[in-house]
């Protein structure tokens, strides 16, 4: 019998998962929620221009276009002001409160924020317990981690103390800081922390298709996903995984790139088209041989008007 999926939540994936994405995605699948690019916090309350830049949907009810609801996602290592700007993003309309612990950039641990802080569980606690204790009881608190720093050894201990500080949700991206993105994805280690805690638990790592999905679900022994990676290389992947949907075929495709390609030269981050179309298209290339095709057309070309017309020659062939 195979394992059923229950939940099924976009990854807040810097640099990448924006507004746009975020539009795009969302309207082809029935996410239960997204989460956001990271807030980052040092030691003052942060502006409210950023949270609307981060999460421009704060305009609609914290929620994309087709109703999605959206948690904005906070990092940062000083429980305090974590406390006082999670109280301002829920203010601002957002669907929960997501803490990151696990961003792998080197800036960002070097500064004490995101992975490295698995190597410290008791600031961990400190930190979702100070937010805990300054948002509404019934408004979720969530958090992202990873197996660990360079390894497994503390797992027990973080999930321990996230669990104790009162959060509801946890995310396991399941492989180490020093793992990276390198796959495999060590899926069996969530299955333990699944039977001992009552936090609703959702596994995260190498989910690229349906049967990546089936096998995550039952090694971990959860009901619950985050995709990332994946979802940028079959966007309709979550209804694919959840109701069986036809994997999305390039004739749909195309029209889709040229709706996002649209969409991005209308937005205000219209110099960025060539290099997020690039980015987008290095994860399509490895479902759809024609995003191959594209890349390799486009990844000399900056000239939006030589873009779309590379977009129009592949699309139709």
């Amino acid at each position: 019998m195979k394992p059923q999926v229950n939940k099924i939540i976009l990854a807040p994936m810097e640099g990448v998962a924006d507004q746009l994405m975020r539009h795009l995605l969302s309207s082809l699948n029935s996410y239960d929620f997204c989460i956001t690019e990271f807030v980052r916090v040092v030691d003052s309350l942060v502006p409210k221009h950023v949270f609307r830049k981060i999460c421009p949907e704060i305009a609609n009810h914290c929620c994309t276009e087709n109703g999605t609801p959206l948690r904005m996602q906070l990092l940062g290592q000083e429980p305090d002001w974590m406390a006082e700007n999670a109280v301002r993003a829920i203010e601002l309309g957002s669907h929960g409160i997501d803490v990151n612990f696990g961003c792998p950039a080197k800036a960002v641990n070097k500064s004490k924020g995101g992975a490295v802080l698995l190597n410290e569980p008791e600031k961990i606690y400190q930190i979702l317990t100070k937010i805990k204790a300054a948002i509404s009881q019934d408004t979720t608190l969530s958090a992202k981690i990873r197996l660990g720093f360079n390894d497994a050894s503390k797992l027990n201990e973080i999930v321990s103390a996230v669990e104790c500080a009162g959060a509801e949700q946890l995310t396991i991206h399941a492989r180490t800081k020093l793992d990276g993105y390198r796959p495999p994805a060590y899926w069996h280690f969530i299955a333990e922390l699944t039977q001992k805690h009552s936090l609703e638990i959702f596994a995260n790592g190498e989910i690229w298709n349906k049967a990546d999905a089936q096998n995550c679900l039952q090694q971990s022994q959860t009901a619950n996903l985050m995709l990332g990676r994946g979802a940028l290389a079959l966007p309709n992947l979550a209804n694919v995984i959840k109701f069986d949907a036809t994997p999305m075929p390039w004739s749909e495709l195309s029209l889709l790139l040229k709706r996002y390609s649209a969409l991005e030269l209308d937005g205000n981050k219209s110099f960025y088209f060539s290099s997020r179309l690039k980015q987008w298209l290095r994860y399509l290339r490895l479902q759809y041989p024609q995003a191959e095709q594209l890349f390799n057309a486009i990844k000399l070309l900056k000239d939006k008007a030589e873009i779309l017309q590379q977009i129009d020659l592949i699309s139709s062939s």
